[in-house]
């Protein structure tokens, strides 16, 4: 059953698929219909999901349910994303992009790229990156911009050598 995506609780479950390429105003007209339809019908053991969606940045596409989902109902919210992708030529299961937050701009890095980048500037420990395994909507709010540092890309940042 869909409602308003600020009527749900801030514990509600939620997934954040980021499209590979921003997405334009049409493609965002297809992608709402198509979601709208599913969390309009989207059941878990028969019982209908108090659910939304929405979309930010022009990149990232969040589903909310208030309730508990099981293996089916997830498994059908991925099916619903990627029939929208497939009708809009969008690839949201693209994991090889790391979005940046900068100022002015969201920009997507490959992970072949980061290390090099890091090196040249493009990013540092302070850059501000999407955390798309923020899992509820408080932590959507609270954690879903990070620094790099505080997240898995610290890996790419060399660690300071001792001096002696």
């Amino acid at each position: 059953m869909h409602v308003p995506f600020e009527k749900l609780h801030p514990s509600a479950r939620t997934w954040i698929y980021q499209a590979d390429r921003k997405m334009t105003n049409e493609e965002k007209t297809t992608i709402k219909k198509a979601l709208c339809d599913f969390t309009e019908q989207w059941v878990v053991h028969g019982a209908p999901l108090e659910a939304s969606f929405d979309i930010r940045h022009d990149l990232f596409v969040i589903l909310a349910a208030n309730d508990t989902t099981s293996g089916c109902s997830i498994d059908s919210s991925v099916r619903a994303l990627k029939e929208a992708g497939s009708l809009t030529g969008i690839d949201f299961f693209n994991r090889n992009l790391v979005a940046f937050k900068y100022p002015d701009e969201i920009r997507l890095m490959d992970l072949s790229l980061l290390k090099e980048a890091f090196q040249e500037r493009e990013w540092t420990e302070e850059t501000l990156v999407f955390n798309n395994m923020a899992s509820t909507l408080r932590e959507l709010e609270q954690r879903w911009l990070v620094p790099a540092a505080s997240t898995w890309l610290k890996r790419y940042i060399p660690k300071p050598q001792n001096v002696q």
